[in-house]
């Protein structure tokens, strides 16, 4: 990675820039200063349980958000997904009420029965209904996709069952896996990324917390990955995986010194 081509930063949020609802460090500083420098944020997550709307509202309350970044959900990665492959196919969706309403603005037709593919995100609000159907639907032999592949999603005190989790049941089930993944670490997202925010591979770099995600997206997609270990991934857990980032911060505030610029 060539730090002097840096053009764009895709950030992962929880454990990169922030940990609950507290900045890591000055991260507002920093932000406001890569911005200064022509660097263009584009913040990414696999939680696929809000819509972007909801994670601008968030990132504005923390003093994170500029009009110029730009926020991308594993979901409206499905959605560009889905309209790229299987345009006007029907989909039974799992997932919460926001959520379904931003596939509906995407043109995604949603159905109850007789669904072409099943699409599974990250619904905390399901209910054993809803899964009973699904599972009927992937028996009959629907197209499977989830949204992302996490196992759990990181809270204070004990995580919650994610997408992966889910996954695991309904293999249980149904005896099926997703056909797709779309979010990180997979690569699916990065060309929607690339048109969203007008940056070649070369110089575009992901950031974040995670080596399983986040790093290993940034190299399935091409970009650069600088791991910080603001979050949940340690030394000890670098040095025993066989996944290599381009670079390793403490944190992303290390970021603008290396870039030869003050927050």
């Amino acid at each position: 990675m060539d730090l002097k081509k840096l053009r764009c930063l895709v950030l992962d949020m929880d454990g990169t820039v922030y940990l609950g609802n507290r900045l890591i460090g000055e991260m507002d500083k920093t932000l406001a200063a890569l911005r200064r420098h022509g660097i263009r944020l584009c913040y990414f997550t696999n939680n696929s349980s809000k819509n972007a709307k909801d994670y601008e509202e968030k990132l504005t309350r923390l003093g994170l958000y500029d009009s110029r970044d730009t926020v991308y959900t594993s979901a409206m990665a499905t959605v560009s997904y889905l309209n790229a492959h299987h345009r006007g196919k029907s989909v039974y969706l799992l997932a919460t009420p926001t959520v379904r309403e931003a596939f509906l603005e995407g043109g995604i037709p949603l159905t109850e029965e007789g669904a072409d593919i099943v699409v599974l995100a990250y619904d905390t609000t399901l209910t054993f209904e809803r899964l009973r159907v699904a599972n009927e639907h992937l028996c009959r032999g629907a197209l499977y996709i989830a949204t992302h592949p996490d196992m759990v999603c990181p809270t204070e005190g004990i995580p919650m069952p994610d997408v992966g989790s889910f996954i695991k049941l309904l293999e249980g089930s149904s005896g099926r896996v997703p056909d797709v993944v779309i979010g990180k670490p997979n690569a699916l997202a990065g060309e929607a990324i690339m048109a969203a925010v007008g940056c070649a591979q070369e110089e575009i770099a992901m950031v974040g917390d995670r080596l399983y995600t986040d790093i290993r997206f940034g190299i399935n997609a091409g970009f650069g990955s600088i791991l910080v270990l603001s979050g949940e991934t340690t030394r000890e857990m670098l040095d025993a995986s066989d996944v290599t980032p381009s670079l390793v911060l403490d944190s992303l505030n290390d970021l603008p010194a290396l870039l030869g610029i003050t927050p």
